[in-house]
């Protein structure tokens, strides 16, 4: 029955992987689709989220049923609780990937970013696939030292994101509102896909030694559909 038992726990932490994996793949087509203003990758990004959905509702459910057959304790309760969170986290991810898309689908044929801040936006998407596959990583492997890491690396998209703000706060930018709030939205988006990848970060540190780093929490989620 251990056995069985250990080996449920293991599924679920496969499980998150593959999530991980989906929402980080999403937002790397997204991030194409954006640059290229490739109509059929967006549309692909987007209907592709109800596979992620899928994975999510079957993980959930998983980490549900151990709660109630096999009443974990210790270790073993902060890992099954832990999943259930980084469920949210990662459905999240490819959510924000696909708003991405949604932008890029609603400019096309136009591209929806000026020239000028491509480079902003094509750094973003690197930075944001690699977090995401650092948390996969991290998930899988239960490495705390490179979960404590992965804030650190956050701090490339942070300063993008901060920048892409004073870009659009100069007196030089010249594309007009429509174009400024797009931009903003987009930074955003990016950003909000690497803060949920350092939350899993935190969540694997969690599982291991039962202590929560104190980072800054991530407040409500707002930019939902």
């Amino acid at each position: 029955m251990r056995t069985a038992y250990q080996d449920q726990l293991e599924d679920l932490t496969n499980q998150l992987g593959a999530m991980c994996e989906l929402a980080g793949a999403a937002m790397e087509r997204a991030t194409q689709a954006l640059l290229q203003a490739d109509l059929v990758l967006a549309e692909q990004v987007i209907s592709d989220q109800d596979v992620l959905g899928e994975h999510s509702a079957r993980t959930e459910e998983a980490a549900f049923v151990l709660l109630a057959l096999q009443a974990p304790v210790a270790r073993d309760l902060r890992s099954v609780v832990s999943a259930i969170q980084m469920v949210a986290d990662i459905d999240r991810m490819g959510a924000l990937a696909v708003h991405v898309a949604k932008i890029a689908r609603r400019r096309h044929p136009v591209h929806a970013l000026p020239e000028e801040v491509n480079g902003y936006f094509s750094e973003m998407g690197r930075v944001a696939v690699e977090l995401g596959r650092t948390a996969q990583e991290v998930l899988l492997t239960g490495d705390i030292d490179k979960a404590a890491r992965i804030r650190a690396e956050d701090d490339a998209m942070d300063d993008l994101h901060r920048h892409l703000f004073n870009v659009l706060m100069d007196r030089e930018w010249k594309h007009g509102v429509a174009s400024a709030v797009d931009v903003a939205l987009l930074s955003r988006f990016y950003e909000r896909f690497a803060d949920h990848a350092v939350e899993i970060g935190r969540r694997v540190i969690f599982m291991a030694t039962g202590e929560l780093p104190e980072y800054e929490e991530l407040p409500p989620e707002t930019w939902r559909d």
